[in-house]
């Protein structure tokens, strides 16, 4: 009789098994292969991506550090953490960086949650809180949205003995919504000493009065706030984030690091990308003229829209997937919101003008909109 064989499966974590996958947006060269269409020709407004490309001045700092590549990373980031301590008036201490903002969130995760725990946060919130939640055994509670917007009062409501962590994008990734600075640090202040309280701010360079919860840090207040270089300075494919918290959080945080997991071109880039102003200044101002061509789109063929404060737009589109399967097949690449809980919206990253221009159109042509 033959032996019967165990598979990976069989010996893995059970968890594993229900773990939900991260849905990313679609690369150019697949969707190109994929439907026989041009590269060059084919447009991504999927993944909130900077359309202007990466700044100039960290392209220029990583080329001049091509010759160092040999060389191990600083473990430390030194210089990176200490041109933020001095941008945000913290010390050096108060940091931990991550192959994104993605795994600085997930650092939290190593350090602070257990099976009995529950995590609250927004029911259409960034997917990557409850993924990381569920990857510990951890609870997750969602909590439904008020006008696509993060409803504080209902959130406080939610929190129990259990809570361990409450996480609150600003704006929101996929609604572009934003809740106002003196709500949000009303509800950090109301907070029990047993919550943490993980701010996103991945696009607060876009927001022209940001929340600053560097005062309640200064107070003592259990806060981590998550911030990264994919958005507005371009670095997407550098992977590079970092949380910004109380010294004896950070200690923690880095305690459950991988050595060495942000690399040296990423912090070169990173550390030109900081003093790139014109850069960041022009970046915030073709999204606007983005922003302003999307809405103006929708409102002139009364499509539902959210407006937002991001570098992206949530529209109603009726079948979100179908769309989006039309849309790649003229070369537009845009995001389903199923995963979200959102069927018939897709989420659409600002682009150039011309891009713009072009996902209007085919939009237009795909929803038979006259």
């Amino acid at each position: 009789m033959p032996v019967a064989k165990l598979t990976y499966a069989d010996l893995a974590n059970p968890a594993i098994h229900r773990q939900p996958v991260y849905e990313p947006g679609r690369p150019i060269d697949v969707v190109a292969r994929e439907f026989g269409l041009d590269p060059k020709e084919t447009i991504k407004l999927a993944s909130n991506e900077n359309p202007l490309g990466a700044s100039p001045m960290a392209l220029a700092a990583v080329r001049d550090f091509l010759n160092q590549t040999h060389l191990y990373p600083d473990g430390g980031c030194y210089l990176l953490r200490e041109k933020l301590a001095q941008k945000l008036g913290l010390t050096p201490d108060q940091f931990v960086f991550g192959n994104g903002s993605n795994e600085v969130i997930e650092l939290v995760g190593h350090a602070f949650l257990m099976p009995q725990d529950e995590v609250v946060m927004g029911e259409q919130a960034f997917i990557v809180f409850k993924l990381i939640t569920l990857l510990f055994g951890a609870t997750p509670v969602e909590v439904p949205l008020r006008n696509f917007t993060h409803d504080l009062k209902a959130m406080g409501e939610a929190i129990t003995e259990k809570t361990k962590l409450v996480f609150l994008p600003s704006p929101n990734n996929p609604t572009g919504t934003i809740n106002e600075p003196a709500e949000v640090l009303d509800f950090a202040r109301s907070l029990p000493e047993h919550v943490i309280f993980g701010l996103d701010e991945a696009y607060c360079e876009y927001l022209d009065d940001p929340v600053d919860l560097c005062p309640l840090l200064a107070e003592g207040r259990k806060i981590i706030c998550f911030r990264t270089f994919s958005k507005i300075y371009g670095l997407a494919g550098f992977r590079l984030g970092y949380g910004y918290c109380g010294a004896d959080c950070a200690s923690l945080l880095n305690r459950v690091r991988e050595p060495f997991n942000v690399n040296s071109l990423a912090q070169a880039a990173a550390l030109a990308a900081l003093d790139d102003h014109p850069f960041v200044e022009q970046s915030r101002e073709v999204n606007r003229a983005g922003l302003r061509d999307l809405s103006g789109f929708c409102q002139n063929f009364k499509l539902d829209y959210i407006p937002s404060h991001g570098n992206f737009m949530l529209i109603k589109v009726g079948n979100g997937r179908e769309v989006f399967r039309k849309l790649q097949k003229v070369g537009v690449i845009v995001r389903p919101m199923e995963p979200y809980g959102l069927p018939e919206y897709v989420r659409i990253s600002v682009g150039r003008k011309a891009e713009n221009a072009r996902l209007c159109r085919e939009l237009h042509n795909v929803l038979g909109l006259s």
